[in-house]
């Protein structure tokens, strides 16, 4: 019985959030589908390029945010 895998089940592999069942299913589904493939493929490119992005705030920024924050008025806390 073949299983329908969901875009959802891709992001859990290719975090590797699966489980080592779920790991043998899917690779083994990965051979036999190849359009599962495709979207694997297009799914590790995809997270490939986010880690290649990633970028940290400037400090400015987080200065910014943080004296806004402060700023605001806390709420109050009634019991």
């Amino acid at each position: 019985m073949t299983k329908t895998f969901t875009p959802n089940d891709l992001i859990r592999f290719v975090y590797q959030e699966t489980s080592d069942t779920e790991n043998r299913i899917i690779e083994r589904e990965l051979l036999c589908d190849s359009e599962l493939l495709d979207e694997y493929i297009e799914l590790r490119l995809a997270v490939q390029g986010l880690d290649e992005f990633s970028m940290s705030p400037s400090q400015s920024s987080i200065d910014a945010v943080l004296s806004f924050s402060k700023s605001l008025p806390l709420p109050s806390v009634s019991k």
